[in-house]
């Protein structure tokens, strides 16, 4: 609703202002308040056709139509700096006043039919030879623009148009994990569509054009986290499906550190910290980054459950609604293999196994209590790598690591709840359901550790939980209707993904786009190991 009253101010602050333009065009200064005739009237008065003010409903370009529109009624009243083209581009209400109350400001025609007319007669003067027309209408020329405004001009419109592209249709990503390893490379450089499951319209206002959350080297945000917007999406091309590839914005990024010490990571969520007290020595001294839902770092996951699905994992096979997800070729799970040595790390390389997820023979030592010989390695397969070393090196034997619940940590996963839910591990989950816009549950002290975090931070309740009753926005409550959408993804790389077997459902609102094609790739995310040829243009449908 914040995005439509956005809108609607800044179109009523646009009519009100437009009045005395009109006005000073010869135009019924109450046709500025009637929608649609404001839009032609106006085309005519800058020199436009009529049709044009079409374009405005179309969503995205209008918004480059309304640009235009605006710069060029400012220089229909002789305003031809670049000052007037910026303000009529950032608030058109402001620079529209301005001119509207300025007592020398006049219509001086339509500005488009004469900046044509006017660059007729320069192409006349060349053609007739006509040195000294010539000279005289370049010197006089109000539309010459020099060329350090032509370059900024160039240069603004280059970032505004790629800002608008990124923010909308397409982004650029770079595959920073081995998380889907099989599929997606670390070092894989590729395009993801932000219109296929609808365009999310933005939410934070005030940012640096092209850039994500953090200004590079300065590592401070790179945005305002006021004023901002609510959540709005746009119709989807399509539906997410099981087994779809999905990009989104990571849930529990909304409160961060950034660490501070030697660490794994560079960045600890506060939900890190609260599960193990132990990581807090990497942020020491570190403050919270509280980030809104577009700002959080983005993640990609295979969309395993969608909402109001059934899950379950035996064994690491997946089963949606009590039936065997089928298995993407891309999934790999851990292998312990024994009876294998001098590797080809260069024909690994070629069928996907990078050093990544890999670990060398001689460096291994025990998985959950299977011993490995100096003739073991632990790798992450597909079933086709599996398969290819197995032809290589007949006698390797091959062990599936399943992992296990550990006594030491338990409520390692999510939920996290140790008291409820102490043996579920990565491989041995659930069965959950996926919660969906509309149902109801009912609110029990066994169960609340699988909603908490939707309840309170996903849809912005107050809830109190006391002795096993529960109260939300200080009314007693028995139960809790979802007001949007949960899914839930897992990366292909079943044993090395963080994922929702971890942090818990993804809500709608977090959802960014489905992945298009790589458009380059480095080897193991570094161009001094190389290009990934093979994988240049290579699309998602591949997954």
């Amino acid at each position: 609703m914040s995005i439509l009253i956005f809108f609607l101010i800044t179109y009523l602050l646009t009519c009100f202002t437009m009045q005395k333009l009109f006005e000073k065009a010869g135009v019924e200064a109450k046709k500025a308040w009637i929608p649609g005739v404001n839009f032609v009237e106006w085309c005519k008065i800058v020199g436009q056709k009529p049709t044009h003010a079409l374009w405005l409903l179309f969503p995205i370009v209008n918004f480059f139509i309304w640009a235009g529109l605006c710069v060029d009624m400012v220089r229909s009243f002789g305003k031809h700096d670049f000052g007037s083209a910026a303000l009529a581009v950032i608030f058109a209400p402001y620079i529209f006043w301005k001119i509207g109350n300025e007592k020398n400001s006049k219509y001086e025609g339509p500005v488009l039919e004469q900046e044509k007319e006017y660059f007729a007669q320069i192409q006349s003067a060349i053609e007739s030879k006509d040195n000294f027309k010539l000279q005289k209408l370049r010197t006089k020329n109000p539309y010459q623009k020099g060329p350090i405004r032509e370059w900024a001009e160039a240069i603004v419109f280059a970032v505004f148009a790629a800002a608008f592209i990124r923010m909308f249709l397409i982004e650029a990503y770079v595959i920073p994990t081995p998380s889907m390893e099989g599929s997606l490379l670390v070092g894989d450089f590729m395009f993801v569509s932000k219109a296929h499951y609808g365009i999310r319209t933005p939410m934070t206002v005030a940012m640096i054009p092209l850039l994500h959350n953090t200004i590079p080297y300065l590592n401070t945000e790179s945005y305002l986290r006021s004023p901002s917007l609510g959540y709005h999406r746009l119709p989807a091309i399509a539906k997410i499906k099981n087994n779809d590839p999905i990009v989104f914005n990571y849930p529990e990024g909304d409160s961060v550190y950034f660490a501070t010490s030697r660490s794994p990571r560079a960045i600890w969520t506060k939900e890190d910290l609260r599960r193990d007290s132990n990581k807090k020595s990497f942020v020491k001294g570190a403050k919270v980054r509280v980030r809104p839902i577009d700002k959080r770092d983005h993640y990609i996951k295979r969309c395993i459950g969608i909402p109001g699905d059934k899950l379950e994992i035996k064994a690491g096979s997946v089963f949606i609604n009590d039936e065997e997800l089928p298995t993407s070729p891309t999934i790999q799970f851990k292998y312990i293999i024994s009876n294998i040595e001098n590797l080809n790390y260069k024909k690994l390389d070629e069928i996907g196994i990078t050093s990544s997820t890999r670990q060398n023979p001689n460096t291994f030592s025990d998985v959950d209590g299977v011993n490995a010989s100096r003739k073991s390695c632990v790798m992450d397969l597909s079933a086709e790598q599996k398969a290819k070393i197995q032809e290589w090196y007949p006698k390797a034997t091959f062990l599936k690591y399943e992992a296990k619940p550990n006594p030491q940590n338990p409520g390692a996963v999510f939920p996290h709840d140790a008291r409820y839910f102490p043996d579920w591990t990565i491989d041995n989950f659930g069965p959950i359901t996926i919660p969906k816009k509309g149902e109801t549950i009912p609110l029990k002290k066994e169960t609340i550790s699988l909603y908490r975090r939707i309840i309170s931070n996903y849809e912005k309740n107050t809830l109190v939980e006391k002795n096993g009753t529960f109260t939300i926005n200080g009314q007693p409550a028995t139960e809790y209707t979802f007001q949007q959408d949960y899914f839930w993804g897992m990366g292909d790389n079943r044993h090395a993904s963080e994922d929702c077997r971890y942090f818990g459902f993804i809500p709608e609102d977090h959802i960014v786009g489905k992945p298009l094609f790589i458009w380059f790739s480095t080897k193991n995310g570094n161009m001094r190991n190389g290009i990934n040829w093979n994988r240049i243009f290579s699309g998602a449908h591949k997954m």
